[in-house]
């Protein structure tokens, strides 16, 4: 045991000859160091500063959250009056939608992952990436800006025709979704050229980490739909600061319209936000699965179809808005088909856990926690496009519980779960994962004991946005109360135990959960440029070769040639036989994909053939297996 822990403490699993991307300007002066940081074009750094941000904003976004939770203990005033209530549920889903979800995963983690899980060196704009970041932080100053102000009243929505008329800074805030929406915009625009242009050779389309394939859905409707939101405010804003009649009834405008226009944007945003997730999900299931992904394709395909139809639907938000009753079916039937990509996605994530060697790391928690509250969210979004069942639920606690299902129990535990899962590589330290897995339990119990009740005093009536209530709601009210402050807390000491690992952590191994995409070849943390060495192209998700040698240390060993009805379920365990060498198998260059360059990128080989003292023989290779959905 003494022998593999000193073996252990020699592992040097971080950059050789460069310096990791963190201990850049590390001996300069703290003005040199800042200054770095601020005007960095390295994708890494501008993904770990909108990290930051993201993070202090769920904090401000959860501050408000809980004092919501807290006035509404019991009926009548507890803490605040009604004109302070409404500012607070305004600011908590304002910070919440624009500041923490939509761009959570894409922003952060996905500038942070995306070019190293291509083998790229970076985005493919890194000075428009810098400048999306900027224009970000200034829109969320301006956001927040509004609180001093007098806050926001209005509702996260900011429907007309009230927000021409709130007495509160609305323009501060219009200005400030306009700049996150160019923030948006220019983000995903980055990302679908990256993806097209800066892809391997050998690395084909279903040859890409489905994360990947998450990201590119989701790129595609920040650039087709963000563009109508920043149209959206701009006209609020006119219409507020000149009258000119576009939303305001008594000059001959139509409220109404304004809510066509904004959730044609933002029925697509609720997919910006919850396709990253989906994408994440892929990953850590495989990874801690140690299994393929069942039915690649599908799921690809899925997250693709879903963002189509995410332009078709946004007329289910409003049912009871006036709408011809033509229309109401139309937008009925169209939601029904989106439940169907939907439910393609949880069959095969629960079919690649079906005889997997399941590893209930933090992150796992975390993904298990996403397939029950992301179903949860799903069929009861069925229920809402009923439309008989829509017009009682409408506008009740029943469309709270929905919707938080949907976007903080479905992609805010996502991101939390990917936030574990890359942290060892981004920040070359290990987090304590008893304190991680505590965590991720509070969030489940504290979520669940917040957003269930709301179910049920919805269906029972109780109106949303609502500062008092009859009494026969108070239990449900106090039960989602105490579950907001286990979910917070659990959120809370999540947040400081990463943080805290960065100082108290133990290093990171280059590969600590033994997965296969293209980032766990880079040195932990990576360089500048990601990698000191092309990294070699393996199939997506083939774990056969992948061997647990220490705990949270995995190294590649190359499998005996076996059939694949043969290998057996614990892939791990196949990968610890030894290599058998023979003279009749077929060469591994007739059968992986050939090296080459890619275009402004490094140049990535394909997996060579094992070094062995013995006389060259060829080495059987397994046949390339297909994912399990599409044997």
């Amino acid at each position: 045991m003494a022998t593999t822990s000193t073996k252990r403490a020699e592992r040097n699993d971080g950059p050789v000859n460069e310096p990791d991307y963190l201990s850049l300007y590390k001996n300069e002066r703290l003005g040199t160091r800042i200054k770095g940081w601020l005007t960095t074009l390295d994708h890494k750094r501008i993904g770990v500063m909108y990290l930051t941000g993201i993070l202090i904003s769920l904090i401000l976004g959860g501050a408000f959250a809980l004092l919501v939770r807290a006035e509404l203990w019991a009926p009548g005033k507890t803490i605040v009056d009604p004109d302070t209530y409404n500012k607070f549920f305004t600011l908590h889903g304002a910070v919440m939608v624009f500041l923490v979800i939509i761009p959570g995963i894409p922003a952060a983690l996905g500038n942070i992952m995306m070019p190293i899980q291509l083998g790229a060196p970076d985005v493919a704009f890194p000075k428009l990436n810098l400048a999306s970041f900027y224009l970000w932080i200034s829109g969320a100053l301006f956001l927040v800006v509004a609180i001093p102000f007098g806050g926001l009243d209005t509702g996260w929505t900011l429907y007309t025709p009230y927000s021409l008329q709130s007495p509160t800074p609305v323009l501060l805030s219009v200005i400030g979704v306009f700049l996150l929406g160019f923030s948006s915009i220019f983000t995903g625009l980055n990302f679908l050229v990256t993806i097209h242009k800066f892809r391997p050779q050998g690395m084909t389309w279903f040859q890409m980490p489905l994360n990947i394939w998450a990201i590119y859905a989701t790129a595609i409707m920040q650039v087709l739909a963000t563009p109508v939101l920043g149209i959206t405010v701009a006209l609020l804003a006119v219409e507020r600061f000149a009258h000119i009649g576009i939303f305001d009834p008594t000059m001959g405008g139509d409220p109404v319209l304004f809510q066509h226009f904004f959730w044609f944007y933002s029925h697509p945003a609720v997919y910006i936000m919850i396709i990253p997730a989906m994408g994440v999900i892929s990953e850590m299931l495989s990874t801690f699965s140690r299994k393929p992904i069942f039915g690649y394709r599908f799921i690809a395909y899925s997250s693709v179809s879903l963002a189509l139809l995410s332009f078709l639907v946004w007329g289910h938000h409003m049912f009871v808005s006036g709408q011809s009753r033509l229309a109401n079916m139309v937008f009925s039937a169209l939601t029904f088909t989106v439940g169907i990509p939907a439910a393609i996605k949880v069959f095969n994530w629960v079919a690649t856990l079906y005889k997997g060697d399941i590893r209930l790391k933090t992150p796992m928690l975390y993904t298990l926690s996403f397939l029950l509250l992301f179903t949860i969210g799903g069929l009861t979004g069925l229920f809402l496009g009923v439309l008989a069942i829509d017009v009682h639920l409408h506008d009740t606690y029943f469309v709270v519980a929905h919707f938080h299902y949907v976007m903080m129990g479905s992609t805010l535990v996502a991101f939390l779960g990917a936030l574990h899962y890359w942290w060892p590589k981004f920040t070359g330290r290990m987090y304590n994962e008893a304190v991680g897995q505590m965590c991720a339990i509070g969030v489940f119990i504290g979520f669940n004991l917040t957003f269930l009740p709301q179910f049920v005093m919805g269906s029972q009536g109780m109106p949303r946005r609502y500062w008092d209530y009859d009494a026969r709601y108070q239990i449900y009210h106090q039960i989602s109360t105490i579950g907001a402050f286990i979910l917070g807390i659990s959120m809370l000491i999540s947040v400081i135990s990463l943080v805290a690992s960065l100082k108290n952590g133990k290093r990171a191994p280059r590969n600590p959960w033994g997965a296969t995409s293209l980032e766990w070849q880079a040195p932990t943390p990576p360089p500048l440029y990601n990698f000191e060495k092309p990294p070699v192209i393996h199939e997506i998700y083939n774990y056969d070769d992948l061997v647990e040698v220490d705990e949270d240390v995995w190294e590649r060993r190359a499998p005996e040639h076996v059939e694949p009805h043969e290998a057996p379920g614990n892939a791990h365990e196949f990968a610890k036989q030894p290599v058998v060498p023979v003279i009749e198998g077929r060469k591994a260059d007739e059968i992986l994909p050939s090296a080459g360059e890619f275009k402004g990128a490094v140049e990535l080989p394909v997996a060579e053939q094992p070094k062995t003292d013995e006389p060259k023989v060829d080495v059987a290779v397994p046949d390339k297996a297909k994912s399990e959905g599409d044997k």
